[in-house]
């Protein structure tokens, strides 16, 4: 199949212009952090989920509300509590005494990017309410089943340090998000650059400068961009290698990984990796591409054994693993 790739290249080179509008908005509040923005923007462009987890201060929830505010879109900001219920999430139903019907009350879901603040906060009910509204952008309220308007993203956050009162994400709820970022601390001089603006109380004021029709017409080029078949294979085996590690002359983490990746990570991985090369201009997708973005597509996918939590290995070790034997096509 002929594949041209300048036309690519042409159409990134168009639809790509609003990302430096972007960042340059960002740039105005949130200092350092472009591994986080850019990977928020992956989200933005592949249609997938997005989990930050981070200790405290490290501007997990400004970065989303910036974000929002630079897209002329509608946000919400949920956040999440002990006591929070599913009807406080999508809806409910209310009688109307007065003619003797039910009228249907929309929640906050009904937004198109959805910030679920310190999401491990809410019991499994609250969070697996969330599940029908990020995999099929729809919600059930009563016996009616109610559309979520496109573009429609759920950007998540989690405190990985303190554990009291908070509830795990299960599984389930885990594998609907496409990445989950680990979110690091800046650098000194970014950190330098933070204090002083934080000190000095001028607060910017983000303008929207993209819209919602410019991302769905940049995510339709981004569907476009190429990949090689040796490239899709080589992500169809990072995944199998993480199931059948001694497949792969991975003997070592046969012991270490209960369950490994689902086909949904294949999905994902090939996804993101699209969406990585549309962000430096390309019209075609390469192994580091793939390797760029496989640790936090893959990092919330597999699940350790015990005998790995023993010897402290984790999930991120036996992706590095996995990312680092792989032979590269």
């Amino acid at each position: 199949m002929h594949v041209d790739i300048q036309a690519i290249n042409e159409k990134i080179r168009r639809e790509s212009v609003f990302v430096e509008k972007l960042n340059r908005e960002i740039s105005k509040v949130i200092v350092g952090q472009k591994y986080m923005i850019e990977r928020l923007l992956v989200g933005l462009l592949s249609n997938g989920h997005v989990l930050l987890e981070g200790v405290p201060g490290l501007a997990k929830t400004l970065a989303v509300k910036t974000l929002s505010a630079a897209i002329q879109t509608k946000f919400q900001r949920l956040q999440f509590t002990p006591d929070l219920l599913p009807a406080d999430l999508i809806g409910t139903l209310i009688y109307d005494q007065r003619n003797g019907q039910f009228t249907t009350k929309k929640g906050p879901i009904f937004a198109n990017l959805i910030l679920a603040d310190e999401i491990n906060r809410s019991p499994a009910k609250v969070q697996s309410a969330l599940l029908e509204a990020m995999m099929e952008r729809q919600v059930t309220i009563g016996e009616n089943t109610f559309k979520l308007d496109d573009p429609f993203l759920v950007l998540a956050t989690q405190n990985p340090i303190e554990q009291e009162g908070t509830y795990p994400l299960p599984e389930a709820q885990v594998d609907r998000f496409m990445l989950k970022l680990s979110i690091g601390y800046p650098n000194k001089d970014e950190e330098l650059e933070i204090m002083r603006r934080m000190t000095r109380g001028n607060v910017e004021t983000i303008r929207p400068v993209v819209t919602p029709a410019d991302i769905v017409k940049a995510r339709q080029v981004v569907t476009e961009v190429y990949m090689d078949e040796k490239v899709e294979r080589y992500i169809v085996d990072i995944v199998f290698a993480t199931r059948e590690p001694k497949k792969y002359g991975l003997d070592e983490l046969e012991d270490l990984i209960s369950y490994g990746a689902s086909p949904r990570a294949s999905i994902f991985l090939a996804l993101a990796a699209k969406a990585q090369a549309f962000l430096r201009g390309r019209g075609y997708v390469t192994p580091e591409d793939v390797r760029a973005i496989g640790l936090d597509v893959l990092r919330h996918r597999i699940i350790i054994t015990y005998e790995a939590e023993a010897e402290e290995k984790t999930s991120e070790y036996v992706v590095g693993q996995v990312l680092s034997r792989i032979e590269v096509p």
